[in-house]
Order: structure tokens, then sequence, then C-alpha cells
């Protein structure tokens, strides 16, 4: 008779809405220790299970999931770590970890962003900072709030395995909350990143009044845009039709709990960025993204109309009503081929 297999403890770097969502959902499944920088978060998520500060006090949390601000209690221990930290500090606390982690652990991604500066895809940073071991990312239509709640949602493990990704996944996998896997990272990585750009263009139009259909159009006409660019730089078209494209694209930009809507509403109201951000107790990676995407979009020869206005507003001063008067300028060509809006 073979011996039983010690359970793989995950551990989860982050104390946000999605990785403690995400940590909750994990220690459903097995041992799960979350990191986190506050000791009031620590306690209380240990002394309630609640994260107040990000969740509310009315979402209770798996009562197994245990939190520590100690880093090397949290590295020394992992089977899997799980990366909730927002892309511009994600570098350096890889960084911590390379110096304590085992060779080999998986290392799984929750950002949907863009590390600026290198134009990095998340994975690319740990392939960097932590080579040798396996890097994906989960993603897909999860606004943490809900999915905390326990409404029904489904998200994408991209590992560059399938084999690994197929063992991964039950860690992430309940009644509620379904996991399919992929082997498609690139992919995965690009439509979580513009997504949240298309989501800020969505944001404005609602600031501005434009109709539902018009919504759609931008909507539909932001997944041509995406895919195109995805495919250039290695992703499966496939992706951008699926769970970490469409899916997520669509609740991005019509779910009032969404941050990237809500940077592209307020920027239709008038405020500038800074005053958005400044007010924001969570990072909108759609602001950060959008200067990375054009310069994909130059070295790639790829009209992006949608990106251009968003980066055009949030970087260049143009207004919001310039943004839609520069869409409606484009000229409607092939839907598929075309290059324009």
């Amino acid at each position: 008779m073979a011996p039983a297999q010690r359970e793989p403890k995950v551990v989860v770097l982050g104390g946000g809405s999605w990785g403690t969502t995400v940590a909750s959902i994990c220690a459903r499944r097995g041992p799960t220790l979350q990191w986190v920088r506050s000791e009031e978060t620590a306690n209380d998520i240990n002394e309630k299970h609640r994260n107040t500060k990000y969740l509310g006090d009315e979402v209770a949390l798996s009562p197994t999931l245990q939190a520590t601000t100690d880093f090397s209690e949290a590295a020394d221990c992992a089977d899997v770590i799980v990366m909730g930290v927002p892309s511009h500090g994600f570098r350096g606390v890889l960084e911590q970890l390379a110096k304590e982690l085992r060779p080999w652990v998986p290392v799984v991604s929750l950002v949907k962003g863009l590390e600026q500066g290198t134009n990095m895809r998340m994975s690319q940073v740990v392939d960097e900072v932590l080579p040798g071991h396996p890097a994906g990312i989960l993603a897909g239509p999860n606004i943490a709030r809900e999915v905390a709640e326990g409404y029904a949602a489904a998200a994408v493990l991209a590992m560059p395995d399938q084999h690994l990704a197929s063992n991964l996944a039950s860690l992430f996998r309940t009644q509620r909350f379904r996991t399919y896997t992929t082997d498609d990272v690139v992919g995965v990585e690009m439509a979580g990143a513009l997504k949240n750009v298309y989501a800020i263009a969505v944001g404005m139009g609602y600031s501005l009044g434009i109709g539902e259909n018009t919504r759609a159009m931008v909507m539909a006409r932001a997944v041509a845009e995406m895919s195109k660019l995805g495919v250039a730089m290695g992703g499966h078209r496939d992706t951008f039709a699926g769970l970490a494209g469409i899916g997520d694209l669509i609740v991005t930009c019509t779910s009032q709990r969404s941050r990237n809507r809500h940077v592209g509403e307020q920027l239709g109201s008038g405020k500038t960025i800074e005053e958005i951000i400044s007010a924001m107790n969570q990072v909108a990676e759609g602001v950060k993204a959008a200067s990375v995407i054009m310069e994909f979009a130059a070295e790639y020869g790829i009209s992006m109309p949608i990106a251009r206005e968003v980066d055009s507003v949030i970087n260049h001063g143009s207004t919001v009503e310039d943004a839609y008067r520069g869409l409606a300028a484009e000229k409607p060509g092939h839907e598929v081929y075309g290059s324009g809006f």
C-alpha cells in the first residue's frame, strides 16, 4: 500500500481583495497560508475570518485560512506560491522570495497587468528573478467580492506544462469556483492586461451617457483589438474568446465593482488620473498598462484605436469627449481583417 501523500501547502502573497479571496478558496481545499504586510489585516483574518479593509465585514473567509506578516515563515513552507501583489510591486516581492524559496516551487500570478519599464508579463518577471520555477497565471471573470460571497464563477489556470496545470487546478477548484486549464500563458496574461484598458474606455462611455448598443460595439471591437495583439505576441486566438478574454472583458466593462471601469467613469466626470488613483485603496492595472500596450502596438505594427484613445486620455491630456470623437472618426472596414475601429 502506497504511503499517504502530504497535501501541498499553498502560500498566497498579498492581502488585497482578490488575493484574500483566492487564499480562502485554497484553504477550503487544503493547507493555506496568506502573507500580508499589515498586522491588523493578519489579526482580522486569523481571529475573525475577515479581511474588513478590502472585502468588508460581511464576507466570511474559510476558517482554516491562516495569515502571517512573517515573510520568511511564508516562503519557507510554500509548495505553491500564489502572487497577489500588484505589478508595480511584483518584482520586489519576487526578489525577496528568491532568497528564501526552495527550487522548482510553481509560481501562479493573479496579476492582470504588465511591468512598466521592462514591458514584461508577470511570468517573464518570474522567469528572470526565479529561474527554474514554473510560472503561470490564474485569470477569468472574477470580481473578488462576488466570488468571496459564494456566487458561482470560473477561471482558467495557464501554466507552460499542461500536466502541471491539471495538477495545480484542483487546489483552486470548489463546487462554486470552476477552474479550467490551458498552456497558453502568453494569451491569458495579455488578455488580462488588455481587458483592463478597454474597461477604462467603456467606463468613459458610461460617463458620456452612451447607449447599450454603443457599449456593445466598443466591447466587440475591443475583442478584435486584443486578439490581434495577443496572437502577434504568441497567444492563441481561442484564448481571447474564452474566460480570460471575452469573459473577463464583459465583467470588467459592466460591473459597478470594476476598478478600471470606475477609473473611466471618473475621468469622464472631469477628475485627473492622479486624483482618481489617490482616492482608490486598490490598484487599477489598466492605468499603467495603457502606455505599455501602445508600445507593443507600435512594435508589432498593429492599429489599436481604442487602446490609443485610452492612452491619450490617461497620458497625453486628451478628454473623454476627444476619445470618443477619435473612435467615431475611424472608417469601418472588414470586420475581421480590417485595421480600424
